[in-house]
């Protein structure tokens, strides 16, 4: 999806950000579709380099784990919507899943993302990230039947990719912010808008939820 499409406004954006409501009835985050075109052009950069190059993977790499034997009908946008459609990640799980992923493929630059692995890389590094991030998780078997796959199999990636990225899962404030204002690039291309550092409030959005969790708790002891 272009960018240029998208109706991205700056109020709209930071509202996502600062002030997003987990409710069933939430639209999605902008930033997927802003993380969706960045690594669909991706793919399609390195499916050009491929094919110029006459490139292959290494058989013997580790990192063919999250290559599947079929590719996925379903675009990265709308398995991005899926993800969270069932999850409802936080914005800032998709910027740090998107820190994941560069540094995936910085330390393994055999590496490269197609239409045969972005599915389960990236289902592998939104899990993992959203344990980075919130205090409230799913379990793996069900994060499993959100992406299309089984529980060993789940497992499996997540293992794996851990070990592929030595458990170095830290994202501090300013490696954060460098990504945020790497998919602000992304974003200018289509209009200048921005998007705003979601780290930031991450802590606000966790007190936000404890207080939630907190005062329903309250209503429903009241209530019986």
């Amino acid at each position: 999806m272009a960018l240029s499409s998208i109706a991205i406004s700056p109020r709209k954006l930071r509202h996502d950000l600062y002030s997003y409501s987990y409710q069933e009835d939430s639209t999605t985050p902008l930033v997927i579709s802003v993380l969706a075109s960045l690594i669909e052009r991706t793919m399609a950069r390195n499916k050009r380099i491929a094919q110029n190059c006459n490139l292959a993977l290494s058989k013997n790499s580790r990192t063919r784990v999250f290559d599947c034997s079929e590719s996925p009908d379903l675009t990265v946008q709308s398995y991005l919507e899926r993800i969270f459609r069932y999850t409802r990640a936080g914005p800032p799980v998709y910027v740090v899943a998107y820190v994941y992923i560069d540094r995936f493929c910085q330390n393994h630059p055999e590496f490269k993302i197609s239409a045969r692995n972005v599915h389960r890389l990236l289902i592998t590094t939104i899990m993992v990230a959203s344990k980075y991030v919130e205090d409230m998780n799913y379990r793996n078997s069900y994060f499993a039947r959100v992406g299309g796959l089984t529980t060993h199999e789940m497992n499996k990636l997540e293992v794996e990719f851990l070990f592929l990225t030595g458990f170095k899962l830290h994202v501090n404030v300013s490696v954060f912010e460098s990504y945020c204002c790497h998919l602000e690039r992304e974003v200018s291309a289509g209009g200048g808008y921005q998007i705003e550092r979601a780290l930031r409030c991450a802590q606000e959005i966790k007190a936000r939820q404890k207080q939630e969790r907190r005062y329903n708790y309250q209503i429903a002891h009241v209530l019986l």
